[in-house]
């Protein structure tokens, strides 16, 4: 009899029904030598600082270093503390009913570190002893299922892929428990939490959007000429910009009366831009957040959903490329979209005989290949599963398609001796731009369909205007640019050394980048503002605290994130690299423990109900220090967090501003003031004007 340990009970069904395991158990599926059980996720974790005895954030204990480190059952959040999952106690009864029943294991957790620790800490913890082999498929398909069967691996084959896990894991520990106790005794009177990852993401948040707010905007002036030519339209741009709107106006009283302008230049290049390569799991985040506005997040959700329907392959993939052997199934791929209503169009643009192999290199595939469709026609799918399986799938059909060839025309026309400038494209060959019909990037300059020029020509001006422009910020991050910022890290670099070192490393991995902005939205560090992320008042207070210090380094994370890598190819050894990160732990902690915290910017508001004692403001709630008195406001009113300004209108003026965007316990959204009473306590006042 064997064991097959999967990741969640919907995979455990189809390889269960696969293996002719069809009798349903309490946890488990039975029948045909095999027994089918799952993990629920991480089952088993480190313990925490309480387990071993430490309770509560003490300068004396830190920092620490368990040696050796326990695990634990997972714990969940109930009221104030954390308790044992009562859910993950019955599911490791089961596995280990299971496994005693069976000679060996087959592991089928997802392929890939978290998968593999998942399963790696369960077995440790109910100290097996039995063998076991790896199933590592990309797709959850009957005949991907099937071929994995057939070449099982040894589980000491993934070793190194363990290691890493386990290295990382511990790493987090160290670092997150460490830094975030040590701040928070610093700080006093606030809990605030740090990450190895976390933090230098926060960072990248916080130092962009002070570059953008502390941008010094400047307006200029520029000339815009409008002319016609075989009746064509066309608009050419000065390349002089003007500082000083009153030798702008000059320049274009004078132009007006020129009536013609001079072609002075004409340049053509030919640009061959090849197609793009498949989407790994950030590159299909930035798009969605580009185009269709989902999170990182939400993203990753839908394409797990699709993989656990066998639509896609497994989405939790760094590659953009395929392997050799997987070339043949690619036309069959292809043919899969022809019956797609919203395929047949593009289905017709694909050149068979000539399709593009640019996306087969076995080098560039680790543990998984690109993101690919699967034989399986969607059925049943929701509209954003749709928009997810359809952007997956036109990025195949770009992928294999011929390159795009494109003649770009540059020209330069003189005014009273003042250059003006124009571009226009010519497409030679329409390639893998014709499967969208998109011929241009969004963010191409502005391109023109121009006449037929030469050098020599005189043109009509006729209309000149005067622009006026101004110049703008670095942008706030979106999703998708925080998710490129945090791929290519190393950019952020100043040192040009450090920046080389680090080519090609990012902080996070493509499977954990969209949990670690999650966990800034929980910690209430980040928010939205539209489609950008800004920094929160809480947010900016960790960023000004550890900006110069090691936690926050980008470089640094990313060189771990290299380490890793490292360590599950066996060229580093896990013992090191811990050594490293206890070393490192010791140090921030000493850092952060000898780091004066001052809050800036809080009021002294006096507590309202006893008119004795000054207020603490927490993140969380404003409070009475006397334990006689106990008035408590808390920060989040229905969903919308008080600022300290609210706070402060509540407490003195017994009134907050207008609060918009509430949210009553039925769903529904209402702006309301929050108005103190004579006894202390808030209630809310309707404007029924605004309300209707």
């Amino acid at each position: 009899m064997k064991a097959v340990i999967a990741e969640k009970p919907s995979v455990a069904r189809e390889i269960a029904l696969l293996l002719g395991a069809v009798n349903k158990e309490n946890g488990f599926f039975t029948g045909n030598g095999y027994m089918v059980t799952w993990a629920l996720g991480h089952l088993v974790g480190l313990a925490m600082p309480e387990d071993y005895g430490i309770s509560g954030f003490q300068k004396e204990t830190l920092p620490i270093l368990p040696n050796p480190f326990l695990l634990k059952i997972r714990k969940i959040k109930k009221e104030k503390n954390y308790v044992t999952d009562t859910g993950a106690v019955k599911q490791l009864k089961i596995i280990q009913h299971v496994i005693n029943k069976c000679d060996s294991i087959i592991v089928a957790t997802d392929a890939g570190r978290e998968g593999e620790l998942i399963f790696r800490y369960i077995y440790e913890y109910l100290q097996f002893k039995k063998p076991f082999e790896r199933l590592w498929i990309s797709s959850l398909t009957e005949k991907a299922i099937k071929q994995g069967f057939d070449n099982l691996k040894p589980g000491s084959n993934f070793d190194g892929l363990y290691l890493a896990a386990r290295a990382r894991s511990r790493a987090d520990w160290l670092v997150g428990i460490n830094a975030s106790q040590a701040l928070s005794v610093s700080a006093g009177r606030s809990i605030y939490t740090l990450g190895r990852v976390q933090t230098p993401t926060l960072a990248l948040i916080c130092k962009r959007y002070l570059e953008n707010k502390s941008f010094a905007i400047k307006t200029f002036w520029q000339l815009e000429l409008s002319h016609q030519k075989e009746f064509i339209n066309f608009k050419s741009l000065s390349k002089n910009k003007w500082d000083d709107k009153k030798q702008a106006d000059a320049i274009f009283k004078s132009i007006q009366r020129s009536k013609t302008a001079n072609v002075t230049s004409i340049e053509s290049k030919t640009i061959t831009e090849q197609p793009p390569l498949l989407f790994d799991l950030t590159g299909l985040q930035k798009e969605a957040n580009k185009k269709l506005n989902f999170s990182a997040e939400e993203t990753l959700t839908i394409a797990q959903s699709l993989y656990e329907k066998r639509f896609i392959s497994y989405p939790r993939t760094g590659s953009k490329y395929i392997s050799e052997d997987l070339w043949d199934d690619i036309p069959n791929l292809v043919r899969a979209l022809e019956t797609r209503d919203s395929f047949k169009e593009a289905f017709t643009r694909i050149k068979w005989g000539r399709l593009n192999k640019r996306i087969v290199n076995d080098l560039k595939v680790n543990d998984h290949h690109g993101l690919l469709i699967t034989e399986k026609n969607p059925s049943a799918l929701s509209a954003k599963e749709n928009a997810i399986y359809d952007m997956i799938a036109l990025r195949l059909l770009e992928a294999v398609s011929e390159a795009s060839i494109k003649e770009i025309t540059e020209i330069t026309l003189q005014v009273l001796h003042y250059d003006f400038s124009l571009k226009g494209s010519k497409v030679m060959q329409a390639g893998w731009r014709a499967i969208k019909g998109s011929f241009f990037d969004e963010e191409s300059e502005h391109i023109q369909e121009l006449p037929a020029l030469k050098v020599g020509d005189e043109i009509k001006i006729q209309e000149a205007v005067v622009l006026e422009k101004k110049t703008k910020p670095p942008v706030l991050y979106t999703e998708a640019g925080l998710l490129s910022a945090m791929e290519t890290a190393g950019k952020e670099i100043e040192s040009e050394d450090a920046r080389k070192a680090l080519q090609n490393i990012g902080i996070g991995t493509p499977a954990t980048r969209a949990t670690i902005i999650e966990i800034l939205f929980s910690r209430k560090y980040i928010q939205r503002q539209k489609k950008s992320l800004i920094p929160t008042e809480k947010g900016l207070q960790v960023y000004n605290i550890v900006k110069d210090k090691k936690i926050a380094d980008v470089a640094m994370t990313g060189e771990w994130e290299l380490t890793l890598e490292k360590i599950v190819h066996n060229q580093m050894d896990s013992v090191i690299f811990q050594r490293e990160i206890e070393a490192y732990a010791v140090s921030i902690t000493e850092e952060l423990l000898n780091t004066p915290v001052v809050i800036e910017g809080l009021p002294t508001l006096i507590c309202p109900k006893c008119r004795d004692k000054q207020l603490l403001i927490k993140d969380i709630l404003v409070k009475c220090p006397d334990d006689s008195c106990k008035w408590i406001q808390f920060r989040n009113v229905c969903g919308v967090q008080l600022s300290i300004q609210n706070i402060e209108n509540l407490v003195n003026k017994g009134k907050t501003p207008l609060i918009k965007g509430m949210m009553s316990k039925s769903g529904k959204k209402f702006n309301a003031y929050i108005v103190l009473t004579d006894d202390g306590k808030t209630v809310f006042k309707f404007d029924k004007a605004i309300n209707k």
